[in-house]
């Protein structure tokens, strides 16, 4: 069975509940993420000749395997797995890998043995055979590790998750740098000052059509292996990450000068107080102190032209560093703090510098709460040497409502990273959003960027019409605001409203008619009808693409054309968001497609019932294994009931509504029975047994007769006819009990009927999957599952634009529906009835 990235994804999570107990998650992703790693390279590179990584005799996973349960298990992983792997490989070094014999952070003893068994355990499970299950061009290890990365980045606290830029941003930004459009070679280079984990730089390669060259620097020496390890995983073994200060102690350098790149991006540490430490007195304009800086270091003449940034901000330092490492063609992205775009004194002289010489070419304002280490909101600074000039505008994007809640964080959707990119590439200015701002206008404003100053972000504020609540009427100005429908429906205005005198209008229909009024206006009808025809259009072309795709496909190209072309269908559609649209694809890829087209590319079009087999993990029965029925990842046994037993399903349809209403009949019987004088009142339970007993008590055995079919249901018969058994007599006590009695027994059945129906029904849906056909399971995942829930999602759209315009008319409506002299003469009417009510009562009012 091939490897889900789901089941990869939560497989690996497990792994670090082995380690949980007594570490920080920013302690124990260094052990999970390095048996990932060994496990990786161990399944595609052991045993081949002239791999970028070498796995020596005796230091691959299997070997690892068998120090399981040995009581020097961490000693030996530490000498015979790590030390001569990192002595093989240059990229690699011991001195960079977590301690396995650690006993302050694994324990000792027993302690540590079973840790570190179970955690080898784990990765040994046979669906996490990384030679066998990975699509060749798709990252599914990598993503793996990114997900592990980002999650230990959330539980790793406010002071530990800057080893990880959220990758939705650094989407973001490796798209805004154009090197998709560049003609990149080899020779190309990309380099990250502040790499982290290095999933920035990372996506900035992916965005390339071909091989580049990476370069990064990470102060952590600990992360700096996580980056090369994440450089190797996802198939970029040349990689150079190099550990130490980037500020202090740059590790890229060509003769005394800082080497130069095409490409330069990084998230730095967000407004760094100690960001001179190590500097040369000459550069940043201290006294020499021998106990923080390093006398030997040089200047690199970052600063020179621009001025130097003050001490306890060091957001321009970094940001110097990075211009001063582009060459003179060059591009670059920076995440900072909002507060360079606006604070004074020395870093104002450093903003109006970067903006006279043109180098500053666009400023994306990011929701807050989207990084690990800080809640703060950030903005992405693009840098271009290659079109710098003097005078140059800049292009303002204000994003920052643009984000869904993902936990206790904010997060980009897909939808808006395309908006963002789409936006900026193209300077699409849109009101609210993004506009490009002259130099003049910046010049005016001090060269303060601050994004408020130059985008009105902010909702438009419903107006209050005066006029219109003292003399009634709905102004002319609210509804020429619902221009758009008018455009799509010109007469609906008219079947909305009438005249009532200049600029203001009536309500031209009751207001509990305003929905159906609209929904049933031929035009509108028309526009939904044209929607939904437009939607059947693309699935239509969808449907064949996607029954022609073969094993071997790549999954995120796949995606990446699918949702593109949807994105353009959609791109003059009225009333309709593209963007919206283009999201619900997304979300259905993140939550079923994705997985089954990882499905579908490494076995085909194959779809083949697996039994659920659990492992009793508790009591007498542990170690047992239950067999908990079937499955089938590709065809759901819903899809196949659907479209070849619709019939008997639908028997089974019948038979369970049957029984909810027998259900409810009891629910209603003991309810309205249960009073101080009702027959269940002294009853501690009400049900078969108790209720048996009492009309024996009654001396009433019950009916003999079977219950009635369930296609034929009586409820009320036993309440209705005397209780002839025992007693001549009837009561209401004893007709409630035999009717409550009647009603169990008829549950009792048709739980009965349904289950054996549930059984035949499930053994006619596991013996069809033998006869389908491959063109059949393309039928059933294609159009029964897939397109089946994206058109779901898509008509809600459609939904929403009768919702949103009955809103807003119905709003409207009910504002100016009581002017305030028919108000006024309300309230003294109602005042006089109190008052002539108090007069009776023996109170005057005055």
């Amino acid at each position: 069975m091939a490897l889900k990235k789901s089941e990869l994804y939560s497989s690996l999570w497990q792994s670090c509940d082995e380690l949980r107990g007594g570490m920080d998650a920013s302690q124990y992703k260094d052990y999970v993420l390095v048996l990932l790693f060994l496990k990786y390279i161990s399944d595609k590179y052991a045993g081949q000749p002239y791999a970028p990584i070498v796995i020596p005799d005796g230091s691959s996973f299997a070997d690892m395997v068998k120090l399981k349960g040995k009581t020097d298990i961490g000693d030996q992983i530490n000498k015979r797995i790590i030390a001569p792997l990192a002595a093989a490989n240059e990229q690699l070094s011991q001195a960079d890998f977590p301690d396995f014999n650690d006993a302050n952070k694994l324990g000792s003893g027993k302690e540590i043995v079973d840790r570190l068994t179970n955690l080898i355990s784990i990765f040994q499970k046979k669906e996490l055979d990384f030679s066998k299950n990975r699509a060749e061009g798709d990252d599914i290890l990598g993503d793996a590790y990114e997900y592990l990365m980002r999650h230990f980045a959330t539980e790793s606290g406010k002071s530990k998750g800057q080893f990880y830029t959220p990758a939705e941003v650094s989407r973001v930004m490796a798209a805004i740098l154009g090197i998709h459009e560049a003609q990149t070679t080899n020779a190309t280079t990309v380099y990250d000052p502040t790499c982290g984990s290095g999933s920035l730089l990372l996506k900035v390669a992916g965005e390339a059509d071909s091989d580049i060259t990476i370069y990064g620097q990470e102060k952590d020496s600990t992360t700096a292996q996580l980056a090369r390890m994440n450089m190797i995983l996802h198939d970029r073994p040349t990689a150079t990450v190099r550990p130490g200060n980037t500020l202090a102690n740059p590790k890229f350098l060509h003769g005394d000068a800082l080497q130069t790149f095409d490409f330069v991006v990084a998230n730095p540490p967000f407004s760094d107080k100690r960001w001179t430490s190590g500097l040369h007195p000459d550069e940043i304009g201290v006294p020499a102190d021998s106990d923080s800086v390093d006398q030997a270091s040089r200047n690199f003449h970052r600063f020179d032209g621009f001025g130097v940034p003050p001490a306890k901000q060091g957001d321009y330092a970094y940001l110097l560093h990075i211009v001063r490492s582009m060459k003179s063609t060059a591009k670059g992205a920076c995440i900072l703090p909002h507060g360079v775009l606006f604070r004074g004194n020395a870093e104002a002289a450093i903003r109006r510098e970067l903006v006279k010489r043109g180098i500053l070419a666009g400023i994306i304002g990011l929701p807050a709460n989207l990084f690990y280490g800080t809640g703060i909101p950030a903005c992405i600074i693009v840098l271009d040497k290659e079109q710098a000039r003097e005078r140059r505008p800049i292009f303002m994007i204000d994003a920052s409502s643009g984000f869904m809640k993902d936990g206790n964080k904010n997060r980009l959707r897909s939808m808006d990273i395309h908006k963002i990119v789409d936006v900026f590439k193209k300077r699409i200015a849109l009101p609210g959003y993004a506009r490009e701002v002259p130099f003049e206008e910046i010049e005016k404003n001090d060269f303060n960027l601050n994004l408020p100053r130059y985008i009105d972000s902010q909702a438009k504020e419903d107006i209050q019409d005066i006029e219109a609540h003292l003399r009634g009427g709905i102004p002319q100005r609210d509804i020429d605001a619902l221009d758009r429908y008018w455009q799509v429906c010109p007469s609906l205005k008219q079947s909305l409203f009438k005249a009532n005198r200049a600029n203001y209008l009536d309500l031209a229909v009751a207001p509990e008619s305003i929905k159906t009024s609209i929904q049933e206006h031929a035009e509108f009808s028309a526009f939904i009808a044209s929607l939904e025809k437009h939607f059947d259009a693309w699935r239509n072309k969808a449907s064949t693409q996607l029954k022609q795709l073969d094993p071997g496909f790549h999954p995120k190209t796949l995606i990446h054309e699918l949702s593109e072309d949807l994105l353009e269908h959609y791109a003059a559609t009225p009333l309709i968001d593209r963007y919206d649209v283009y999201q619900h694809l997304m979300d259905f890829w993140e939550t079923t497609m994705q997985d089954d087209c990882y499905l579908i590319t490494q076995d085909g079009w194959i779809a083949k019932p697996e039994r659920i087999l659990e492992e009793i993990t508790k009591g007498k029965k542990k170690g047992q294994t239950v067999d908990k029925g079937w499955t089938c990842e590709l065809v759901p046994k819903e899809l196949v009931v659907a479209r070849y037993f619709a019939s008997e399903q639908s028997e089974l349809a019948t038979l369970q509504s049957q029984l909810e209403a027998a259900t409810a009949r009891l629910a209603e019987l003991e309810e309205e029975h249960s009073g101080d004088d009702g027959a269940f009142s002294e009853m501690d339970k009400v049900n078969k047994a108790a209720v048996t007993a009492r009309l024996k008590e009654l001396g009433i055995k019950g009916r003999a007769a079977s219950p009635r079919p369930p296609q034929q249901p009586d409820l009320l018969a036993a309440a209705e006819s005397p209780a002839t058994y025992g007693s001549d007599t009837p009561t209401d006590e004893a007709n409630a009990l035999l009717a409550y009695l009647e009603s169990s027994e008829e549950e009792t059945a048709l739980k009965k009927q349904i289950k054996q129906a549930e059984t035949e029904l499930d053994a006619l849906a596991l013996d069809h999957y033998a006869k389908l056909t491959s063109d059949d399971i393309k039928t059933l995942v294609v159009d029964d599952k897939w397109l089946a829930a994206l058109a779901t999602a898509i008509h809600g759209e459609t939904d929403r634009i009768s919702q949103s315009l009955t809103h807003r008319v119905n709003d409207l409506a009910e504002r100016y529906a009581q002017p305030l002299p028919e108000l006024t003469t309300r309230v003294g009417d109602l005042e006089s009835k109190v008052s002539q009510h108090l007069e009776r009562m023996g109170f005057a009012w005055q």
